[in-house]
């Protein structure tokens, strides 16, 4: 396995070919303007969200909806 880098337009002329280097494992950078662009990567599923999976492991202060006046003074552009 090694790594192949092309620049943009050689990229979008070879795709196909590309895509089965990165299957096979082969690293392939696109480049643009001869630096390294982007990497191209195979799909891989993600899990399925599990909404609710963080119950009890995230805490909200009870004052989370109390902002300081200096604070939003601050945001605002008050001294």
């Amino acid at each position: 396995m090694g790594v192949t880098q092309v620049n943009m337009h050689e990229a979008k002329t070879r795709l196909s070919e590309l895509a089965e280097l990165v299957q096979q494992g082969e690293t392939v950078i696109i480049a643009k303007a001869g630096k390294p662009y982007l990497d191209l990567l195979p799909h891989r599923d993600r899990p399925k969200r599990r909404p609710g999976r963080l119950e009890g492991l995230i805490r909200i202060s009870d004052d989370f909806d109390e902002t300081p006046e200096d604070l939003v003074g601050a945001f605002e552009g008050h001294d």
